[in-house]
């Protein structure tokens, strides 16, 4: 998974998530998901594509594994709690 300089550097000055519970619709392999997560309290990447779910979730670093989660859009259920933001980075 490849992150550019500048993609890195726009996301850090746009998006604040700082102690915040994400939820990033259209996470694809988690590449946008893990330029933010260090910062976030809770992460859910949610996609329609399993293949690329099963990407993110090998690619997440075992250090984020308590807060950053993945799941395939259809098995989705209503959150227990609510989110403070909500991302649609790869799904425009």
């Amino acid at each position: 998974m490849k992150v550019n300089r500048l993609e890195l550097e726009t996301v850090r000055e746009l998006v604040e998530v700082s102690g915040k519970r994400v939820v990033e619709m259209g996470c694809g392999d988690g590449r946008f998901t893990y330029l933010y997560a260090d910062d976030s309290a809770y992460v859910l990447g949610i996609d329609p594509q399993r293949g690329r779910i099963d990407e993110a979730r090998r690619a997440r670093p075992a250090a984020l594994a308590e807060h950053v989660r993945f799941r395939v859009a259809e098995t989705i259920s209503p959150p227990r709690r609510p989110f403070d933001l909500a991302l649609f980075s790869w799904s425009l």
